[in-house]
């Protein structure tokens, strides 16, 4: 009743600090550096040689995931004038890795994880660090019963066909879905398999 009688908004009074008595840590300060956090460096450090994380000599490559501000949701690529222009789902991969492995803009790329094979357009960038790969979420909407028509013209894959759930994050226990190992190839190179993730009207299902 209160707010109805007041449709500009209720004044509570000026703004009171509730530092550090909002804390729940027993000292009352904040943790920046845990004990957890800092007994798992040693681990960490273990993973990487000379700056590059160890990744299986059979999927070279760790997979990390993106958002773009114009297909942040999947939702999105329903809007013709969202998803227009220049494909959005595609692959980022350093200069020095695509040129290594014959890959240049705008080809296709065969994506390999533990479970599961994605093929994508590449894009060649020096954003993304050599070793590492990039696709964004969302995607993977040509499977059958998708009812979205614009988005079904655009399906693009979808990340989650290559994410592992072998693949943990030690210290927390849970599923990581960044830095898959994966291995990428020319898709020219490769015979496609009938059900393959990522074949044309199939998709794979939005992330």
């Amino acid at each position: 009743a209160a707010i109805e009688a007041a449709p500009h908004g209720v004044d509570l009074g000026p703004l009171e600090p509730r530092l550090p008595a909002a804390l729940y840590t027993v000292d009352r300060r904040l943790h920046l550096a845990p004990r957890e956090y800092r007994d798992d460096l040693a681990r960490l450090r273990g993973r990487w040689l000379d700056g590059v994380e160890v990744a299986p000599a059979d999927r070279p490559f760790l997979l990390i995931g993106r958002r773009q501000l114009r297909s942040n949701n999947s939702w999105l690529h329903n809007s013709q004038r969202l998803v227009k222009g220049k494909p959005r789902c595609t692959l980022l991969i350093h200069p020095s890795d695509a040129a290594r492995l014959g890959l240049r803009d705008g080809a296709s790329a065969r994506v390999r994880s533990r479970v599961g094979v994605a093929v994508v357009p590449v894009e060649v960038s020096d954003e993304i660090m050599p070793g590492v790969v990039s696709l964004p979420h969302g995607w993977g909407h040509g499977r059958p019963g998708i009812g979205l028509r614009v988005a079904a013209a655009h399906p693009g894959a979808s990340v989650n066909d290559l994410t592992d759930e072998q693949h943990l994050d030690q210290l927390s226990g849970t599923i990581s879905f960044s830095g898959v190992p994966v291995a990428v190839e020319p898709e020219a190179q490769v015979a496609r398999e009938p059900d393959e993730v990522g074949a044309p009207l199939r998709g794979t299902g939005t992330a």
